[in-house]
């Protein structure tokens, strides 16, 4: 079985449509379902603002979503010197016209509405790196090609460290790693630079100022008997899952949710409300449904026959499976907490917006290449 590009092809809405990947579609609409159903159940009999909100950042992701499912992704490889100054801009802007919460610099606001721009430098990443791969696509295997795309992660993952934002920072680096991977750079300067990267982030925790003394707080907690809540969040999460038990406490029924009792519940501890009212059951339930998410976008990746499409469809694997893995283990206690969200359940506008965007995107490139039997 192979695959034959239809890049060049233009094809009607209805036409790209029916070539989706439902399965992949049946994912992304059942997480968002646990999502709202958690965020609903998270302020029943106490107001709905967060539920309604996420209902409105649903609803206005059909925009991105549409946009990066519909045109032609041979587009933003003619415009990916301007997404990526466009994305070096914003994230710089932050500094100028940015709102500090909790000792961060994260969110800009533009009347009622609230964005990160970490999410999109996160799409355009992928993006302007895929088309910088292309773009060398003879040179592939050569240490400048390889030195030229850190360069090219540098600016961007800097401004986003400088916030700060560790989590974010990691997630950039993943998105780097996956299209460099899926590019075929040369597996010694890979690991090579992971193996640095691992050595800046101990360095960075070891020397004062460079890291956080919250971030450096919440990674001594994981290891060391924490006398002085730094691992509050991880610790009161673990208390939902164990009230869950094997079948759950029943929706709209937790007992340990009331108050505020595990701190951003409808953001990053999303999974706790699962793990509380729904149990291993429902928690298996949504594992399932990631399972099923990341292995059509493999299969999108894994089927694509032209490199660019091959690269973009790396690069959103890896970025979606790093937020799945990261917030599921601080969930859990396994990981620090370095505040990423859950793709597709968490509150946030951005963060949506960007998921659908890259679903949509996913969809695109899955609809341009035809099965055929040889």
């Amino acid at each position: 079985m192979a695959t034959v590009p239809l890049s060049n092809v233009r094809n009607s809405k209805a036409e790209a449509i029916s070539r989706w990947d439902w399965w992949l579609v049946l994912a992304v609409i059942t997480l968002l379902l646990f999502g709202l159903m958690s965020l609903f159940s998270i302020e029943h009999g106490g107001g709905a603002s967060q539920f309604k909100k996420q209902l409105v950042s649903v609803a206005i992701g059909v925009v991105p979503f549409a946009i990066f499912a519909f045109v032609n992704p041979e587009f933003w490889k003619r415009i990916a010197n301007a997404l990526y100054c466009l994305s070096v801009l914003v994230l710089a802007s932050i500094f100028v016209i940015g709102e500090e919460i909790k000792g961060a610099r994260r969110w800009i606001d533009i009347g009622p509405l609230q964005f990160q721009p970490s999410e999109i430098a996160k799409l355009f990443l992928i993006l302007t790196l895929a088309t910088f791969f292309i773009n060398r696509r003879d040179r592939i295997d050569t240490f400048s090609t390889f030195a030229l795309s850190l360069l090219h992660l540098a600016l961007p993952l800097a401004l986003v460290f400088k916030q700060p934002h560790l989590g974010a920072s990691l997630v950039l680096l993943t998105i780097w790693l996956s299209i460099s991977l899926a590019a075929g750079v040369r597996l010694r300067f890979l690991v090579g630079t992971v193996v640095a990267a691992l050595s800046f982030l101990g360095l960075a925790f070891t020397i004062p100022g460079v890291m956080s003394d919250y971030q450096r707080k919440r990674v001594i907690g994981m290891f060391v008997d924490d006398t002085k809540g730094n691992t509050y969040q991880p610790d009161r999460a673990k208390i939902a899952f164990g009230v869950g038990g094997l079948t759950g406490t029943g929706y709209l029924k937790g007992q340990v949710k009331p108050g505020g009792f595990v701190p951003e519940q409808h953001n990053d501890f999303i999974f706790t409300v699962v793990g509380e009212e729904g149990g291993l059951v429902g928690c298996t339930l949504v594992l399932a449904a990631f399972g099923l998410l990341f292995f059509r976008l493999w299969l999108i990746m894994f089927r694509a026959a032209e490199p660019y499409y091959r690269m973009i469809a790396a690069g959103i694997l890896g970025l979606l499976a790093f937020h799945t893995i990261a917030n599921l283990g601080m969930n859990v206690g396994l990981l620090p907490v370095v505040g990423l969200w859950l793709p597709l359940m968490s509150s946030g506008g951005t963060a949506t917006w960007l998921c659908l965007a890259l679903i949509g995107l996913a969809l695109n490139v899955q609809s341009r290449h035809r099965e055929q039997m040889f």
